[in-house]
Order: structure tokens, then sequence, then C-alpha cells
């Protein structure tokens, strides 16, 4: 393990309700020899992905900053759960970071002294795994937890599997989560739920392990066994505690996101009205952490189509950070951002872009982020594209360029994450007809990739199509269509023939070529494709079909296929008529 060895530190815990341990102790801390004390941290989220942009478009109006307010999304170890401070409300990827529970001391049996010290040694292993993590030590981390693995796994080879294994493999398996070793964790979490089936309820730590596992599922996708893990720290907790126990918060939540994930929409309303409810009864109805239930009831409610439902959660939330902090608390300003997005899918452009700068000023005055946070940006981002779209573009741009002299500003020039800016740019300045400037803008976009991407890789493809249509604005054709021909064989080798993105490039080409007077046939083959597409991915009575159809019957009557042509023309005017229709209801 690049020279450095480990040693490893035996606990051996004599808990007076249970046996004395076997002759070989359960081993949970092995630290590598070399490293230098760390200082441990408060228990976050655990996937820590590093992300490249995907797309380059200026991002959908109104998408909601805080669905990518942390990237770090995952799994939340506690041992024990302390109720921790969290900067924004929204920027959590789980539940477990916000409501206590139990400790040891509020529950029958054990010895406090050993069980804290359990506790403490295995809150002590997740920071130390996550700390390699994210200082870049994957494998180190991965040595670390294969040892605590093989020392567990020896113990519960030899008849041993109390509540002691399941904590830790729970442990471990949170590690594996963060490594990325997903298929892993898996066969982790089959081990774990041997375990805890025959364990008593009132064991101390099973509603932690239990939580962690709904959690853990959930991540992976395995929304079902979520929803019976979860279900079963319900239930355990409901027993010990009673129904109106504030413990039962992190569990609900956790069911509730679950729900949530699978379109059961319904029964997740419920269960963060539950959690709503049991936070006011024992905390009171302006508590700071009623924002976390409030958020996710608005966010599923918005998600619905039902932002005059989602306006009152955010609201709340508003004038819950503005009695507790005052006006000028970033969170206030955090929570104002939530509530334009709410006000944007309403229909109220105004009232949001208003919400917006208001937030944006708040953050900045207050230094609750640093100008280049990734939340801050995309609020900036948001609001530009509110007001290109009330035909405000002059203030949309000037959000835009500050966007781009900030990344350049904290990561230099030629970083990548300064491509989507220069885009976003370019597309702001073709909008206003500036097409000069749009390809100076997305000729540097291409020249930053190359230096950092392949010529193939498939972030590249967008940045050269958007230079492709402007181009063909200047009625530079035959360079527009080299860069559209390229464009499409880079997204059909990494997207797949029949994908949208090919679809997206093959369109654009057609534009192009049809100014070439390329062959005609061609040119209709390449639109039935297209249409292909679209059928099959938004519908055969999607607006995409109605437009491509338009220029299907076009080619068709231009090469005189009559026959053709009045069949499709019927679908056409079909389809127009529904649409029509939809628009004067």
């Amino acid at each position: 393990m690049n020279g450095k060895s480990l040693f490893k530190r035996v606990l051996s815990l004599n808990r007076p309700t249970k046996p004395d341990p076997p002759k070989f102790p359960l081993s949970l801390w092995l630290r590598l020899h070399s490293s230098a004390t760390l200082t441990p941290l408060m228990a976050a989220s655990l996937i820590l992905p590093s992300h490249f942009f995907t797309t380059y478009k200026i991002s959908k109006l109104c998408l909601h900053h805080m669905q990518s307010a942390n990237p770090h999304k995952g799994i939340t170890c506690f041992f024990p759960v302390r109720a921790l401070a969290s900067r924004t409300f929204a920027s959590v990827g789980s539940v477990e970071n916000h409501v206590s529970a139990p400790t040891n001391t509020q529950r029958s049996g054990g010895s406090k002294t050993s069980d804290n010290d359990f506790e403490r040694e295995l809150q002590e292993l997740f920071d130390e795994v996550k700390t390699l993590v994210m200082n870049g030590s994957k494998d180190d981390a991965v040595d670390l937890l294969r040892a605590n693995y093989e020392a567990v796994k020896e113990r519960m080879d030899a008849g041993v599997r109390g509540i002691e294994e399941a904590a830790t493999i729970d442990i471990i398996a949170l590690g594996y989560m963060a490594v990325g070793d997903f298929k892993f964790v898996e066969s982790l979490l089959e081990m774990l739920n041997e375990i805890v089936g025959s364990l008593k309820d009132d064991e101390p730590l099973l509603d932690s392990v239990l939580v962690h596992m709904g959690s853990m599922y959930s991540t992976l996708g395995k929304f079902e066994k979520s929803m019976i893990v979860y279900r079963g720290a319900i239930d355990n907790m409901e027993n010990i505690y009673g129904k109106h126990s504030v413990f039962l918060i992190t569990p609900i939540l956790g069911m509730a996101k679950v729900l949530g994930s699978i379109g059961r929409t319904t029964k997740a309303v419920d269960f963060y009205h539950r959690a709503i409810a049991l936070l006011e009864s024992s905390r009171g109805a302006e508590c700071e952490d009623l924002a976390i239930p409030l958020f996710g009831l608005g966010s599923l409610l918005l998600k619905q189509g039902k932002p005059t439902e989602a306006e009152t959660p955010f609201l709340r939330i508003l004038n819950i950070y503005t009695k507790l902090y005052g006006e000028d608390d970033g969170r206030v300003g955090m929570a104002m951002s939530s509530l334009a997005h709410v006000k944007c899918a309403m229909g109220k452009a105004n009232e949001a872009i208003d919400l917006y700068k208001s937030a944006l000023k708040v953050i900045k005055d207050s230094n609750y982020m640093a100008s280049d946070d990734s939340i801050v940006e995309k609020m900036r981002i948001d609001l530009a594209e509110l007001l290109h779209a009330v035909g405000r573009g002059k203030e949309g741009r000037e959000l835009l360029e500050e966007c781009l002299l900030i990344t350049e500003k904290h990561k230099g020039k030629e970083d990548p994450s300064s491509v989507t800016h220069l885009i976003n740019l370019a597309t702001s300045h073709s909008r206003s007809k500036n097409y000069v400037e749009a390809e100076r803008l997305l000729r540097t976009s291409l020249q930053v990739l190359s230096k950092t991407v392949s010529p193939d890789d498939q972030s590249i493809s967008f940045p050269m199509l958007h230079l492709a249509v402007t181009l063909y604005q200047l009625k530079q054709d035959e360079e527009a269509e080299q860069l559209a021909l390229q464009a499409l064989h880079i997204r059909e080798k990494a997207f797949g023939e029949d994908s949208l993105p090919v679809a997206e490039a093959l369109d654009c080409l057609v534009s192009i070529q049809t100014r070439l007077t390329r062959d005609d046939e061609v040119l209709l083959d390449q639109l039935k494709r297209v249409l292909s597409i679209q059928e099959k991915e938004f519908g055969p009575e999607s607006k995409e079909v109605l437009t491509t159809l338009k220029k299907v019957v076009h080619f068709l009557d231009k090469l005189g296929r009559k026959n053709d042509k009045l069949l499709l023309q019927k679908r056409l005017s079909a389809l127009r008529s529904k649409f029509k229709q939809q628009i004067q209801q």
C-alpha cells in the first residue's frame, strides 16, 4: 500500500447484556501508520463524483438551482446521530444530517461507557475513510475498508453475529459507497439483512443501521428494498418511543423521498406532512428543522406540476429563516431563490426576477457563499435565462458575462468549466443576431475543450454544433456542414444512432445541406430518421413530431411523391387541429 503499513488497534467490548466476545476481538479501528492526525469532519454526504459538464446550452428556464446544490449526494453516517447545523436547508444529500435520533443513553440495556466508545470508534473510522476519499487517497481508503471487512468477517464466520458486527458492516458499506464500489455494497447489504433480522428491536444502534440501509438501497435504485428497511426502522422506533416521537423524523423523511422517486407522490406527501406535524408538535411551528420536510414537500409538488400548492411550503421556509436570522442573512437569500423558482413555474416571471435579484444581493452582501460557488452560479444562469425569456436579453447577458469572468478569475481562462459560460454567452449573442461575436466565443470554447478532451469526446459535439448553426447564419455553409457532420459522427458513436442528440445533429445538418442543394432523397431519408427518433422519444403526437412532419411533407411534395404526401398530410392536419384546440382551451 505505497509503502504504508497498517496497524490494528483492538477494541474489546464487554457489554453487560451480552456474553463475552470470543478470543479474537472485533477489529474496528485500523489506521495508516504514517497518517497525520486528522480533524474529524461533520457527517456529510459520501458520494464524491468528479463531475464534468454534460450540456452547454443555457439551462432550462427556471430549472431549480437547489436540485444541484450538493454534488456529493449519497449516504450520511451517524453514530451516534447528532443534530448538525447545515449551511443551507437545501444543500443536503440525505436527511440524517438534520434531525437527532436516540443515543444509547435513551435506549434500554447495554453499557453506556462501552456503547459510547464503540460508537466513537465507528464514527472515527467513517471520518477516516471519508477524509481519505476527499483527499484523493482512494486506494488507502479501500485498504482500510478491506482490513476491517476481513476482521469482522472472521468473527461472523466464527458464529458471532450481533449488533457490533452489523454496525461495523454498515460503516464499511458506507465507506464503499464513498469509494464508488456499489456492487460490493449490495453484497454487504445482503449480509446486513441476515444479521438485523435476528436482532432485538431495542438493540442500540439498530435504528441507525436500518436508516443507513434504507438510504443506501435508495442510492442504489433499489427502492422497494429501501422502503422495506425504512418501514422496519419506523415500526421499530414506534414500538420503543411511540408514534409521536421526534426520533421518527429521519426514517419518515427517507420513506417520503423514496416514495417520491418511484412516483407514489400522494403517499410521499402524506409522509412529508407527518414529518412536519411531528416537528411542529415537539419543536414549534417556527422550528428551523421544518425547512427540511417543507423543502421536500414543496419540491415534490413542483415535480407534480402543482406550483400553486408548492408556494405555501416555500413561503413558510422564507418566513422561518427571516424571523430567525433577519432579512440580510444568507439563508434568507437561499429561500428567496427557491421561492423565485416557484413563482417562475406559476408564470409570474417579474416576481421571480425580483426574488432572484434580491437573493443574489443578500447572499453576496452577507458573504454567505463565495462568488464562484456552484449554487450561486446556477442562480445567475437561471436568472439570465429568465431575463432572456421576457425580452431583457441585455441584462441577462451581463449576468452570463459575470459568470465567465468569475470562472476565469478563479480557475483560469483555459479551464473547461468556462466552456459552459462561453456557449451560454454565444447563445445570448445569437438571440440578438450578433453572430460574429457568437462565432468568436464558440471557437474559443472549442479551443479550450480541445486541450482537455479527445477529438471524439461527446462533450466537444455541443459547441461544435452550436458553431455550425452560427456559421449557417453567417452564410458560411461549407464549414457549417463539415462541423455538423463531425458532430453527428461523434454523437452516433457516443449516444447511439437512434438517440435524441443524434436527431438534433441530423436536423441541423438537413437545414444546412438544404441550402447547399444536396440530394433531396438523402435529405428526406435523414428527416425520416429524425422523425422515427422523435416518435420513439416524445410520442407520435408531440410538437417535435409535428415540426418534423412539416419538413417531410415539404420534401415529398418537392420530389413529386403525391401518394406518400397525402397520407402524411392527413396526419399533419390532425396534429395541427389537436394543438390548435389545446391553445384555444
